[in-house]
């Protein structure tokens, strides 16, 4: 990394045995600094030149500790940080096998010589579901490039199929605007609009292939209905909980008191709610995608009930009917 002998870049190759070797509980003397600068880097110093250096270092701005030993008290990403960054690649759904793995040993070096034991639970990596779009980075790369210089987009995109494998959805490309890229329930999305119409939608990037930039400007926002004002991110997940395109609606429920967790949970902060007589259930008013409640209120059905709009209460009613029906049908199968 640097060249050996230049006494100039002393305090850069200390600096650099302090990332990788020290931290609260391994501190270094600075005879230990002086053995490593030899065994490591073949330069030769002595006592007073390693306090000089730190020294220096210290007032450049790097937080070394000088008491019982030498350590760097502050990183670009300190352990805790690490670990989060890598569960996130573990538990990501988006990522193949093999690049979950490369994602999470660059990370890993990212740490000093003692931070890999912490992490012995990515061994778990195999038995975790992964994806199979091997083109994942490639896709996201161009699409951000895209975002960025404002141009649109066209792509294949690829359903499963029977046979485990992804199969394009139609042969006709997809011509999309993008305008921004989401982590959502492990996967990402693009929120983006279809060229042929005018309102928004999304798509996993797990699912799209062959993604080329196109020379044409996107459409620009404000022609695109829902995004007149922008995009509010934050509004926008809360209301596309499962990532359905489409309106959102203002949809009032009665949810047991104890669900308040879970409704946090999916929707954030941005709904209201209005104490009931019993003590314990709660009415509570929200706006979200239509199609993507239904499946919800199905999820969490024991514990509410839709009141509006009345055309979501009678469909998960005729839903649950038809579930009734098929299971009251088909009563003593196995007995």
């Amino acid at each position: 990394m640097y060249a050996t002998g230049n006494k100039k870049m002393l305090n850069m190759l200390i600096l650099d045995i302090l990332k990788e070797y020290s931290d609260q509980d391994h501190r270094l003397t600075q005879q230990e600094i002086i053995r490593l600068l030899k065994a490591n880097y073949d330069m030769d110093c002595d006592r007073r030149s390693v306090k000089n250096n730190i020294l220096c270092l210290k007032e450049l701005g790097y937080e070394i500790s000088m008491e019982d030993g030498y350590y760097l008290m502050e990183r670009e990403f300190d352990d805790a940080e690490l670990r989060m960054l890598i569960d996130s690649v573990l538990f990501s759904k988006n990522l193949t096998q093999k690049q979950a793995k490369s994602l999470i040993e660059k990370l890993k070096g990212m740490g000093n010589r003692y931070f890999p034991v912490k992490v012995n639970h990515v061994s778990n990596l195999p038995e975790l579901h992964h994806g199979d779009n091997k083109q994942l980075m490639y896709v996201l790369d161009i699409i951000n490039d895209a975002i960025s210089q404002k141009k649109k987009i066209s792509f294949i995109y690829n359903v499963y199929g029977v046979d485990f494998k992804l199969h394009p959805k139609r042969e006709e490309r997809y011509i999309v605007n993008p305008y921004q890229m989401v982590a959502n329930n492990g996967f990402y999305y693009l929120i983006g609009n279809y060229d042929k119409y005018n309102d928004i939608s999304h798509y996993r990037l797990d699912r799209m292939t062959c993604v080329e930039m196109l020379p044409d400007k996107v459409k620009p926002q404000d022609q695109i209905e829902g995004l007149e004002r922008g995009l509010n991110l934050p509004k926008h997940m809360a209301e596309h909980i499962y990532m359905f395109s489409g309106d959102s609606v203002s949809i009032k429920m009665l949810a047991d008191e104890s669900l308040i967790n879970e409704l946090v949970d999916w929707f954030g902060k941005d709904f209201h709610i209005y104490k009931g007589n019993t003590g314990e259930q709660v009415t509570v008013s929200l706006k979200c995608n239509e199609h993507a409640f239904f499946y919800w209120a199905l999820q969490y059905g024991p514990y509410v009930e839709v009141l509006e709009p009345v055309s979501l209460r009678n469909k998960i009613a005729d839903a649950i009917s038809e579930m009734n029906d098929k299971y009251r049908r088909n009563e003593g199968v196995n007995e």
